[in-house]
């Protein structure tokens, strides 16, 4: 179905909204005013996360930079490289659940989506990411409801591929550290939640309270078992970025231990949700279980670091999907006109 040029309406329905690519009513046409209020509100408030994400990087580069300055040099380097492939393949994971919801977006316009959006979680109360997310989204054309789903349901798959790389620390952590054990009553709320008519039945339910159609087709168990793929695969990466921060003090062996214990703190960071990115748990976390391989004084180096890199590489990742999306602004906006769920989709 194709839409009537902007700014003109069918003459033989001159009330009606045009029609969307999945045969619901768009939503009724804003004032000119209004239109351009939003617009500036959303450019405020990117820029306003981005502002916080740079102040917080800042913010504890006093702390880090003598750290690094004892660390071997290309160890660093690496760890940087490994950490930045890693937050690629969860940019996929991410992407495939928004596919598997039923609106193909090109991989450049997801990755600003999901990219530039999560800076919002350097605000206090880092729903914020959530809000932009689906407001970046909103402006190329998908629904918000559409995007509000991918993020929880990946913040789900994150959930249940930290606990499953959690499991190989579970003797460690019921001796040492039987706090955190309690993380694991979410395995099997999450892997229940993963499954096809479960997601589908949650992401109609989304849909209807956003007032937007249902999914055309349920949800495919490749698209759910595709992005936990992706979301172990990131996690295993992450487990090597710290493993290479140690300069050989930990056996390679210990990557796993690396990755599980990344993973858990980002899960119970995730309960954190006042506290910038989840600052200080997910260390702590860090801190307690690579603290059983390492001393508590490398233990707490390589956590401060690691906040560093992962804060620098939130911030370059946004920027080169932002960069990469202004280069290809004419291919791109081509493909949101053929696939937007609204008519007024940012040019």
């Amino acid at each position: 179905m194709t839409f009537p040029p902007l700014g003109e309406s069918q003459p033989d329905q001159p009330d009606q909204p045009p029609p969307t690519r999945d045969g619901a009513p768009d939503e009724a046409p804003k004032r000119p005013r209004l239109a351009r209020a939003i617009k500036v509100l959303r450019w405020v408030l990117i820029l306003a996360v981005i502002g916080f994400a740079t102040w917080y990087f800042i913010t504890i580069w006093g702390d880090v930079a003598p750290v690094i300055a004892e660390m071997n040099p290309w160890a660093i380097a690496g760890s940087f490289g490994v950490l930045l492939v890693g937050m690629v393949l969860n940019v996929i994971a991410w992407v495939t659940l928004l596919h598997g919801l039923g609106h193909q977006v090109p991989f450049i316009r997801s990755a600003q989506i999901m990219l530039v959006g999560q800076l919002g979680k350097y605000v206090p109360g880092s729903a914020w990411a959530y809000v932009l997310q689906m407001e970046i989204g909103r402006q190329y054309g998908v629904a918000r409801a559409r995007v509000l789903v991918a993020s929880l349901y990946a913040a789900g798959v994150g959930v249940v591929a930290s606990l499953i790389l959690g499991a190989v620390a579970l003797p460690q952590l019921s001796e040492g550290y039987p706090q955190l054990l309690w993380l694991f009553l979410l395995l099997p709320v999450g892997l229940a939640c993963l499954h096809p008519a479960v997601m589908t039945f949650l992401a109609n339910l989304v849909l209807k309270l956003f007032r937007r159609p249902p999914l055309e087709k349920k949800v495919r168990l490749g698209t759910t078992m595709g992005a936990l793929a992706w979301s172990l695969g990131s996690y295993l990466l992450y487990g090597l970025h710290l493993w290479l921060l140690t300069s050989g003090k930990a056996p390679f062996t210990e990557v796993l231990l690396f990755a599980a214990a990344l993973g858990l703190g980002f899960t119970a960071s995730l309960f954190a949700f006042i506290l910038p990115s989840g600052v200080g748990v997910r260390e702590a976390v860090l801190i307690a279980m690579t603290g059983m391989v390492l001393t508590v004084a490398e233990a707490s180096a390589i956590a401060l670091v690691s906040r560093a890199m992962f804060t620098a590489g939130d911030l370059l990742t946004a920027g080169a999907a932002a960069l990469a999306a202004f280069l290809m602004h004419r291919k791109l906006h081509a493909a949101d006109a053929a696939s937007a769920e609204y008519s007024d989709i940012v040019d």
